[in-house]
């Protein structure tokens, strides 16, 4: 097993996106996944004065067929917050055209899409679906936020699956509620089968939600990652700790343990204020090539695409050492 872990620190400077490599097959498709987005507090009065958050990474995002990322709040005007929790995210739902423009597909497996309650999940579902944005990890009840999302481009069918592995657990999606996707292994190694024999994907990708708040992956996410690996993930992407963590090939299978966060304001300059966009080129055979953009995200919660520091990449015979 080989990996590499990258120091934090170097998050903070600035950073080149790598650029896209020639792709000659004609139907290969390109997936940029991005990190957490909190469209709530600062960045939601931004929104509201018309500016643009992703504005300065839309060239990155421009390159890829689809793009993906984890929604970190509830878009919604009802509900009431949830008591005895430090700090629950409510958007106003004028936030939404912005969202769609960028991300029509977000994974709502976290721990912050729940902060308001069953009403205002709701509502938020509704919201998604009006305005063009798909989405999984999250829906009516727990068969719903399990089941995957399906990325149909150049005849490749491509299974996204969402699954939140910290608390709390509330916010779980049960027979007859609404909720997120639980991170039960069992579970996960069934829904990844599925995806292949009932939904007919030709690649699977599970986006996570783990980890503990401002350290390196821990014993849990790999255990995790390895066994969606070994029951036939192509990749697997994570968020949550609100800094990068390291990234890995198992079994040949890439894995990015948290691409940190993206469009969120709240923390102090430092590690917490970076984080990568990660760009994947797939075909039928599963990974070809992947690079990352790194940024840096402002007072305001805003990202800017850094200039000069390399980033992760890879293709899918190399190695990371």
């Amino acid at each position: 097993m080989t990996k590499l872990a990258l120091p934090l620190l170097a998050a903070l400077m600035l950073v080149r996106p790598a650029q896209a490599a020639d792709v000659p097959d004609p139907s290969a498709v390109t997936l940029v996944f991005g990190g957490d987005i909190m469209l709530a507090e600062t960045v939601g009065e931004r929104i509201a004065q018309g500016i643009d958050p992703f504005a300065d990474v839309a060239p990155f995002l421009q390159t890829a067929d689809a793009t993906i990322a984890n929604l970190e709040c509830v878009v919604a005007t009802t509900g009431t917050p949830m008591e005895g929790k430090p700090f629950t995210f409510r958007a106003d739902p004028r936030v939404l055209p912005v969202l769609a423009k960028h991300f029509p597909i977000v994974s709502l497996a976290n721990n912050h899409t729940g902060d308001f309650g069953h009403e205002a999940f709701i509502e938020q579902l509704d919201r998604l679906k009006q305005q063009g944005i798909a989405y999984f990890g999250g829906g009516r009840n727990c068969a719903e936020a399990r089941t995957p999302h399906i990325i149909e481009l150049k005849g490749l069918r491509i299974a996204l699956l969402g699954y939140c592995d910290y608390h709390p657990r509330e916010f779980e999606a049960g027979s007859n509620w609404p909720g997120t996707a639980w991170a039960v292994g069992p579970q996960i190694e069934a829904d990844i089968k599925a995806a292949r024999t009932l939904y007919h994907a030709d690649l699977v990708i599970p986006f996570m939600h783990w980890g503990l708040q401002y350290v390196p992956e821990n014993k849990s996410q790999r255990k995790l990652a390895h066994l969606m690996i070994r029951a036939g993930a192509d990749a697997v992407i994570g968020s949550h700790p609100h800094v990068t963590q390291a990234v890995e090939y198992y079994r040949g299978k890439l894995i990015i343990y948290s691409l940190g966060n993206f469009v969120f304001n709240g923390f102090d300059e430092g590690p917490s204020r970076a984080g990568w966009l990660a760009r994947l080129r797939l075909n039928k055979q599963g990974l070809m090539s992947w690079d990352t953009a790194p940024y840096h995200i402002t007072d305001d919660g805003i990202p800017h695409l850094a200039k000069d520091v390399e980033s992760p990449a890879g293709d899918a015979k190399k190695r990371i050492r």
